[in-house]
């Protein structure tokens, strides 16, 4: 073997601290090393043009590059390789950079560790293979898993490019959260005149097939080819024959149920169409508020519907459906508030949540867009906004920002002006954070025009005075102790992951954070990939933001789809796993460990054994680890190769 060695520079991110010259003369002794050389930027078209005239002029047959981390540039190498005639795992990568230069200062120390990583790559690509991918057709189908507004645009972007699009929604309406939101700021324009029109275009659209009140039973399969079980819910009401009329609605006689739409701010009916708006425009029916599931006493639903869509007996369906991608797009759910018991722990009905702020000021609302206090329906003259409740408190484990409330307060403030004229506004804010388009001119428009006063400082505590609420706080810019006499209080409650998202993360194979928000690819050059090749993310569930944004990730999202399945047939990754069917006992302990479902059991002669499905296999090696026979071995990373880096590092 004939190895070329390139040592890199990266400005002074590695040369800095490590003598790059010094390690490619050391590399020039290394077993099989013919050509070892330093470079400014081996990543930058001269860098690589240097790479390939090198493996020509010296008839290298493999490399070695001694740069930054592999999970930014190992493919940009690879490429590079690959177009010297070289097999692209005839290439090894070492990590000078996070591994030696920026985590020491000492430059002896660091040139002779980044000598020693040099030479366990050079010792691993000697016993390298050529491998070879392997194509297999795809699905030209997309799921999509969330009908907000992220969810819909990625839908319709995907289905605009002619892909069959299958729309997955756990509530019975799409919509989201925007479709409870009254205006949208910084325009404060209307939210169902922005979402609704997209709403229609989904429910007309013959390329999406829209499933609500549904969920995620199960996943399986690989990128191009998933096979996925949705369970459609029992909505006790035939969709196929409902009309949307609210007949049934009118005279459901348990009207005292919780309105979920309206986040408890006006009681419903127990049959109930979310909105008048809604997408899909169903009644369905709430079991735990419904008298002939809680009594076996009532009927009236199924006695009035003039189309016989009323099934008390329906049960949940599974549908099969097969994709090539999917797109999660599960939104986010607020922060439970009522975990702090200074701001009553939800015992006072005049505190709410800007949620159900928002139902109040819409005109769809449970008060026809009245701002009406809910103790006692009176206008309120005096408002206070808290900001930051359940964001950047490090005690309810929430220490991010969620990035959306600053702006939203701003636009309440700006609509209890608008509704009452006489009214008075306080926000208790930490730091106003509008860093978006036309978003700082916003929040001084709010403070100069509408005459909101804004107060430095976190609030204490909220308590009752006769029919008023005293909410006493600091002033931090003045160095005093405030309280103001309110006759509504509005908590700008912060996002936190959807409910079920780690869950949904673990059928999906995808990793997510210790918040529950799924994880990108790489936090900048893949901000809507994930590391299970196919699945691809949206809007809040990656990361709580506004709604110009979710739209972006939305089309982002779609356009890696569409990118990928354009595509008739996808190439396999080849370093998988590999069973020795020779040595295999056919213990099955391969197959409960292995996380992605890659490793099947196959009858041979009579014997259980292990078979590996490769094109699901995505190479983590737990499968290698855990064989007791040491019958598994992954490709590009055999026992073999590990033990010769080890050799090399410890060869004294």
């Amino acid at each position: 073997m004939r190895i070329g060695v390139f040592i890199c520079h990266c400005g002074s991110n590695i040369a800095g601290t490590v003598n790059c010259a010094s390690v490619a003369e050391q590399a020039r002794a290394f077993p099989n090393v013919v050509f070892s050389t330093d470079t400014l930027y081996a990543c930058s078209e001269p860098g690589q043009d240097g790479i390939i005239e090198a493996i020509k002029e010296h008839k290298l047959t493999g490399v070695v590059v001694a740069s930054c981390t592999p999970r930014m540039h190992e493919p940009t190498f690879r490429r590079a390789v690959e177009r010297a005639g070289l097999n692209r795992y005839m290439f090894e990568m070492a990590n000078i950079r996070e591994h030696v230069s920026w985590i020491g200062k000492d430059m002896d120390a660091n040139t002779n560790k980044a000598a020693e990583l040099v030479r366990m790559a050079a010792a691993k690509l000697r016993l390298n293979a050529e491998l070879k991918p392997k194509s297999f057709p795809v699905t030209k189908r997309v799921l999509v898993i969330g009908g907000g507004v992220a969810g819909i645009q990625a839908a319709l972007d995907a289905a605009d490019a002619g892909l069959e699009v299958i729309l997955v929604e756990r509530e019975p309406t799409i919509g989201g959260k925007m479709a409870k939101l009254d205006k949208t700021f910084p325009t404060v324009d209307c939210s169902s005149c922005i979402l609704g029109p997209r709403m229609v275009d989904v429910a007309q659209h013959p390329n999406i097939t829209l499933y609500a009140a549904a969920e995620i039973e199960s996943v399986s399969g690989y990128v191009g080819n998933f096979e996925v079980k949705i369970r459609k819910k029992s909505t006790c009401v035939d969709w196929s024959k409902c009309t949307g009329c609210g007949l049934c609605t009118e005279k459901c006689p348990a009207k005292k149920s919780y309105n979920r739409f309206d986040e408890g701010m006006g009681p419903t009916t127990a049959i109930i169409i979310p909105f008048p708006q809604a997408i899909p425009k169903k009644a369905s029916i709430e079991k735990a508020w419904c008298r002939q599931f809680l009594t076996g006493k009532c009927g009236v639903c199924a006695k009035i519907c003039p189309t016989g869509a009323i099934d008390y007996a329906m049960q949940d369906e599974i549908v099969p459906v097969k994709v090539g991608g999917i797109v999660a797009a599960t939104g986010y759910d607020l922060v439970d508030w009522t975990v702090y018991d200074e701001y009553g722990g939800g015992r006072y009905p005049d505190v709410i949540t800007s949620l159900q702020y928002e139902r109040l000021l819409s005109a769809s609302g449970p008060t026809g867009g009245h701002v009406k206090r809910p103790s006692d329906g009176r206008e309120p003259k005096s408002v206070v906004f808290i900001q930051c409740v359940g964001s950047r408190d490090p005690s309810i484990d929430r220490p991010y920002c969620s990035g959306f409330c600053c702006m939203y307060t701003a636009k309440q403030a700006i609509l209890t002006k608008d509704h009452i004229p006489d009214s008075q506004s306080y926000v208790f804010y930490m730091d106003i954070r509008s860093p978006g388009k036309g978003y700082d001119e916003f929040t001084r428009r709010v403070q100069e025009e509408y005459q909101a006063q804004y107060i430095r400082g976190r609030v204490s505590m909220i308590y009752p005075n006769g029919d008023k609420l005293i909410v006493r706080g600091a002033d931090t810019l003045m160095g005093t102790q405030v309280e103001v006499e309110a006759d509504l209080v509005v908590l700008a409650v912060g996002g936190e992951a959807a409910h079920g998202a780690p869950h949904l993360a673990e059928k999906l194979r995808i990793s997510y954070d210790k918040y529950g928000f799924f994880m990108e690819g790489h936090p900048k050059l893949k901000p809507v990939e994930t590391n299970t090749a196919g699945v691809f993310l949206a809007g809040s569930c990656q990361g709580l933001k506004d709604i110009p944004a979710s739209v972006a990730q939305g089309s982002a999202a779609a356009a890696k789809v569409i990118g990928l399945l354009s595509r008739d047939m996808l190439e396999s990754d080849p370093q998988i796993a590999q069973v020795d069917l020779k040595r295999c006992i056919g213990c099955g302990k391969c197959i409960a460990v292995c996380p992605f479902k890659a490793i099947q059991e196959i009858d041979l002669r009579g014997q259980p054994r292990a078979e590996v499905i490769e094109t699901v296999c995505q190479g983590c090696g737990v499968c290698n680890a855990t064989c007791p026979q040491g019958a598994i071995q992954l490709s590009h990373f055999t026992d073999n190769q590990i033990l010769a880096e080890v050799e090399a590092l410890c060869r004294f």
